[in-house]
């Protein structure tokens, strides 16, 4: 009876411990998730201010034309930021869509455009923003 004891001990003890490991396991991927999205929702937050920064900066492009490059260099750091924290698909597409529409608006701008339209970009931080909180 004395072994009957040990060997139930033994196997409440080993599936204490497998329960503590899937536990633990779950519980650091969840967290893992949370922070990956909460990082996300930060930069789209921050990228959504540099796109206000920006439509400030194309309002003002002839008094100070360096603020425009300030704003798109902003928002690309910022798209970097994402990218380097998660592998979402739609993230992804969210991400490349901004950059394409910099890139529009930077080849708006060394063309001469005074006024460039910057709705591209802004439709993008939009997804962008509605990406991560989904």
């Amino acid at each position: 009876m004395a072994t009957s004891r040990r060997r139930r001990s033994r196997i409440a003890i080993a599936a204490a411990a497998v329960a503590a490991v899937v536990l633990t396991t779950g519980l650091t991927t969840g967290c893992d998730a949370v922070n990956k999205a909460l990082d996300c929702v930060q930069t789209a937050e921050a990228i959504a201010d540099s796109v206000t920064e920006l439509q400030q900066a194309v309002e003002d492009a002839s008094n100070d034309p360096t603020k425009l490059q300030e704003s798109i260099d902003t928002i690309g750091e910022n798209l970097d930021k994402i990218g380097s924290k998660t592998d979402d698909a739609d993230l992804d597409k969210a991400t490349e869509d901004m950059r394409a529409a910099l890139i529009q608006l930077q080849g708006d701008i060394q063309n001469g455009d005074k006024s460039p339209d910057i709705s591209g970009v802004t439709d993008a931080a939009g997804e962008l923003t509605k990406v991560c909180t989904s």
